[in-house]
Formats: C-alpha cells, structure tokens, sequence
C-alpha cells in the first residue's frame, strides 16, 4: 500500500504524518478525533490544548476498553448458544436412534 501524508491541525498545533493507509481512512480517522476533541472541550470546558489532548486521548482508551469488554461478552454469550445448540442437536439425534430403534422389528 502506498504512503499517504495527512496534515493534522489541531488544538493550535499542526504536523503532517505519513501512514500505509488510505487517505480516506486517515481523513474519517482524523474527523473522528476532531469530533472528539470537540466532545471533550463540551463535556470539561478546558481550555488548555494539552490537557484537552490528554483528556481525549484517555477517554477514547475507555471507550476502546469498553467495546472490548461489550465484544469479549458477546463472545462468551454465542459461544455459550453454539455450546447449548450442540447439546440440543446430539439430544435430538439420541432420540431420533431410540425412535428408530424401538421401530426396528427383533429389537426389545
């Protein structure tokens, strides 16, 4: 994939990074956490860029953490269907073999 430089100017600093991404995805990316910033300066009225910066970055680590644990939870509950769904299955073929079993002429 070919290198893309994204111009960031934010919170009154501006830099260019370089990333193996597609410059779409760098643009929604950076939108994204303009959004967030934003975010944070509605929710703490902090004025201080840096403090701003730091604030945004832990919330969004919280979030992440938070869908994480939504995703690990989510896991467990399908993987606890696919457990249940399975025994149903091998209880079902158990009592269609007695079935055929008991139909079977000679047998009992």
């Amino acid at each position: 994939m070919a290198e893309n430089d994204l111009r960031l100017d934010i919170l009154g600093t501006a830099f260019t990074i370089t990333a193996d991404e597609d410059q779409a995805y760098l643009e929604d990316i950076l939108g994204q956490y303009r959004a967030a910033v934003e975010n944070t300066q509605d929710i703490s009225g902090m004025k201080d860029p840096l403090r701003i910066a730091i604030l945004t970055g832990f919330l969004l680590c919280d979030e992440i953490n938070k869908m994480r644990l939504r995703n690990g939870e989510a896991e467990a509950q399908r993987e606890g269907e696919a457990q249940e769904a399975e025994e149903r299955t091998r209880n079902l073929i158990a009592r269609i073999d007695q079935a055929l079993e008991d139909k079977i002429p000679g047998n009992g």
